[in-house]
């Protein structure tokens, strides 16, 4: 009688894959922010405004475009996790995030995703550098999520 046979787990995206992934997922983010600052640059000056005066420093506006920016890159990687599981960033090194079972993950764990890793990238990267104590290599917006960034074989994409 023969066993089944084991089930291999996908190998893990180790964190310099993850991180090179995300300084190449900057460039669009970049893009994007700019043509929302320049939206909301024109917006300033054509409510009477001068063309030298600048949206003031942390004033509701300033942080409506954050806020904007914010989202703007929230949708970005959500819709392109959702649709194939990478984004254009994370296609060169054949990055993918899957579900913790594996399969397509939901919107709202896309969302929380995105949420947890924001914050992590706001205090200086933590829950990243958590993948390098977590025994299965795990980030904390992984485990917040209940997704898995895996690293696909060369042939697959």
């Amino acid at each position: 009688m023969s066993s089944p046979a084991p089930t291999q787990e996908k190998p893990r995206a180790l964190i310099g894959w993850r991180l090179l992934a995300l300084l190449y997922d900057l460039w669009p983010a970049l893009a994007v922010w700019m043509l929302i600052s320049a939206g909301f640059t024109l917006g300033y000056y054509l409510t009477g405004h001068g063309a030298r005066e600048n949206i003031p420093p942390f004033s509701p506006l300033q942080i409506a475009l954050w806020l904007a920016c914010w989202g703007a890159t929230g949708l970005y990687a959500v819709l392109s996790w959702r649709r194939g599981g990478q984004t254009l960033g994370m296609r060169p090194w054949r990055l993918k995030v899957v579900a913790a079972g594996g399969g397509a993950p939901g919107v709202r764990a896309l969302w929380i995703r995105f949420a947890v890793a924001t914050l992590s990238v706001l205090l200086g990267g933590l829950g990243f550098w958590w993948a390098w104590v977590d025994r299965r290599c795990l980030t904390l917006h992984d485990r917040a999520s209940g997704t898995r960034m895996i690293r696909l074989p060369k042939n697959a994409r």
